[in-house]
Order: structure tokens, then C-alpha cells, then sequence
């Protein structure tokens, strides 16, 4: 009689779990789509490479730059802060602009690594050559040297910093850009 009570006790457990499971189960909500019905797209290249450049590492750049030879902190802020187009006198302007132009250099070098995106002569760029994620991983890491430097708010390190971007881009620019024929064999 014993072992038969241990019996039920066991498949009335087993019974009562899995109802729990079940229960638990319906209560989760199913995975909804986005109200446009699309899920999770891959990341997608909009602008070519020159506009990349352009819009992201040439501005952000040129913030670093300046912090080599002049101090941010100085740099007053615009009348309306908030609407200022120079990141130095902006809302979050001085070295907090420094310490976000590194970090956009570092983080636009995954931009530079999309499939699909274009020279702007049209030809792709040239992602699966052997150099190329050498040249981004060298920009990545310019960025995190300018962001520690930044963060630092030595000029002494920002020379330094200022030096490991200039390498790292003119590394990809003496192969993709600078190059005869103009901007017709740019990125060959």
C-alpha cells in the first residue's frame, strides 16, 4: 500500500508540474512583430563611404584635433547650447565632446564593415580584402586611445591621440583614396 501511495504522490506531482508549466507557458506573451510587421533587420549601409567619412570621422575628427593644441574646457558655449552646430560649445561641449568624438571614431569603424556599402565611385567597398579589417580595427582602436586621453583631459595624451588617428587614417587613405586617377579609383 505503501509503494502504491508513493506512486500516486509521485504522478500527482508530476501532473501538478506540468499544469504549472503549461500555465506558465500561457501566460508568457507570444513574440510580437513590429507595428510595421518587420522583425530585427540586419544592419543595412544608407550612405556610401565618402559620406560616412564625411559626416562622421572628418567632423569627429577635427574635435580631436583641436584638443592636441587647445584646452575644450575653455571653449565657451554657444548662446543656445542646445542648438549649436559645434559639438565643442554644444550642450555637452569641452572634453565631454572630445571623450564622444573618440567614442563615435571607435564605434563608426562597425559602419565601415557593413555589406553592401558603396565607394562613391559605386564600386564596393572593400570589405573582404585582408587589409581592410586591419585599417577598421586600427580606427577602433585610434578611438579608444583619443577616448582615454579625453577622459584624461591631458593635451600631452591628446598629441598622442591626435597621432594614432592621423595613422590609423592615413593607413586606409595611402591604399583606398589617395590614389591616381582621383576619386574614380578610389577604393580600386
Amino acid at each position: 500500500m505503501r509503494f502504491c501511495r508513493f506512486v500516486f504522490t509521485l504522478i500527482a506531482c508530476a501532473g501538478m508540474a506540468t499544469f504549472f508549466l503549461e500555465l506558465a507557458a500561457a501566460q508568457t506573451p507570444a513574440p510580437t512583430k513590429a507595428a510595421s510587421g518587420a522583425v530585427a533587420a540586419a544592419p543595412r549601409a544608407e550612405g556610401n563611404l565618402a559620406q560616412v567619412m564625411r559626416g562622421i570621422l572628418f567632423t569627429n575628427s577635427n574635435v580631436i584635433f583641436f584638443a592636441q593644441g587647445k584646452d575644450p574646457a575653455a571653449v565657451k558655449p554657444a548662446e543656445d547650447p542646445s542648438s549649436s552646430t559645434d559639438p565643442l560649445s554644444d550642450t555637452y561641449g569641452g572634453w565631454v565632446a572630445v571623450e564622444n568624438s573618440a567614442i563615435a571614431l571607435s564605434e563608426s569603424a562597425n559602419l565601415l564593415t557593413i555589406p553592401g556599402r558603396l565607394c562613391s565611385n559605386g564600386k564596393p567597398v572593400p570589405i573582404k580584402n585582408a587589409d581592410w579589417p586591419k585599417f577598421v580595427q586600427g580606427l577602433r582602436a585610434a578611438g579608444m586611445v583619443a577616448y582615454k586621453a579625453a577622459q584624461s583631459k591631458n593635451e600631452d595624451k591628446m598629441l598622442d591621440a591626435a597621432d594614432a588617428v592621423t595613422t590609423a587614417c592615413m593607413n586606409c587613405h595611402v591604399k583606398y583614396r589617395d590614389v591616381p586617377g582621383g576619386i574614380a579609383a578610389r577604393c580600386m
